[in-house]
């Protein structure tokens, strides 16, 4: 199995504890404005990816569609999950840059 480079630095972003995981978790930390980026997976619901871009679009947090529920909640040690922030900068911006 080919290591995907981008899940791998959310994993280590998650062992750190930069990462909030979960429908819920993921609209609190941009809401409070510590998402430094939110990642949904390609997967998931019209009205879970429509809800995340106005969010995105109206706090100004970077928005990417990547991977699948499951390869985005098993790079996390979880089971599936749809959607993640990034609280830290760095891991923020080096992602972002891996996406490019």
């Amino acid at each position: 199995m080919k290591r995907d480079n981008i899940l791998s630095t959310i994993g280590l972003a998650m062992k750190a504890g930069k990462v909030v995981s979960g429908e819920f978790m993921t609209e609190s930390a941009v809401k409070s404005q510590s998402a430094y980026m939110v990642m949904i997976a390609q997967d998931v619901s019209d009205n879970t990816r429509k809800k995340f871009r106005n969010m995105c679009e109206y706090y100004k947090v970077p928005l990417c569609e990547y991977s699948t529920k499951n390869e985005l909640g098993h790079s996390l040690g979880k089971e599936f999950r749809a959607s993640l922030a990034v609280t830290d900068k760095g891991f923020a911006q080096t992602i972002l840059k891996k996406m490019d």
